[in-house]
């Protein structure tokens, strides 16, 4: 039984990134539904999200800041296993080091001490990780709430949840080196993630907004172009989105 389960895994894998590496990232899986898909997103982000960063853009800066550090430092653990897994050795050792300085003597992440130390990991995800091994993007489309992505990208998004740390002891729900959680921390930490991200950059949003001609478009050509300099690992081509990860 378990044999044949690997050989149906194995078959999937196989066909998934033939179809990955046939198909290009300008090109669209659907992209009447994505426009569609991409309008809900906006109205998701005009009457909820945007609210809510400018709300959260009133909070004291100490508030924000230790917001922003203690999930930065959250999501460094995923960068552990993927840095591991491109061999880059000199970014494993600046997230693990990071890691270990934040989450001690910068009180479980809400100060960033090791920055300072010179400890700045780039965040890796399977996605990057793909990437880095040379596969495709594959075709582009919009998720729900979720956004842009691409083929490889939504691999990468589910088995993120396998090897990420804080997933596993929060919505899988095991237990490492005694620590354990539930899935509300995990999407809490998403959600304030994803309010500091869009509160950082309402005048981007705003500007974008008001000067694209396609709207949709100028979105799929920042996101592509975004994930093709963190697979480079190039931070001299970085704009002044930060980071877009979903």
């Amino acid at each position: 039984m378990l044999l044949k389960q690997i050989k149906i895994l194995l078959f999937t894998f196989i066909i998934f990134f033939t179809l990955l590496n046939s198909a290009k990232a300008s090109n669209e899986c659907f992209e009447g539904v994505s426009r569609s898909v991409f309008k809900f997103n906006m109205a998701f982000d005009s009457i909820v999200l945007e609210p809510v960063a400018k709300g959260y853009n009133k909070l004291p800066r100490v508030i924000k800041s230790g917001a922003n550090n203690f999930t930065s430092n959250i999501a460094t653990l995923l960068s552990i296993p993927n840095s591991l897994l491109q061999g880059n050795f000199k970014e494993l050792g600046n997230a693990t080091g990071s890691i270990l300085i934040n989450s001690t003597v910068g009180i479980l992440g809400i100060f960033n001490p090791a920055e300072k130390l010179g400890f700045k990991p780039h965040k890796e995800d399977v996605g990057q990780t793909l990437g880095v091994y040379g596969f495709g993007p594959g075709c582009y489309y919009v998720l729900p709430i979720l956004g842009p992505t691409t083929l490889r990208d939504s691999f990468g998004l589910v088995v993120d949840s396998f090897i990420d740390p804080f997933a596993h002891v929060t919505i899988r729900e095991n237990e490492i080196f005694g620590i354990s959680g539930n899935e509300l921390d995990y999407f809490s930490v998403k959600g304030t993630g994803a309010i500091d991200f869009r509160s950082n950059n309402i005048n981007n949003f705003d500007s974008l907004e008001k000067n694209s001609i396609d709207l949709y478009s100028s979105m799929k050509s920042i996101y592509l172009q975004d994930r093709q300099n963190k697979i480079k690992n190039s931070v001299s081509e970085q704009d002044d989105w930060g980071s877009l990860d979903n």
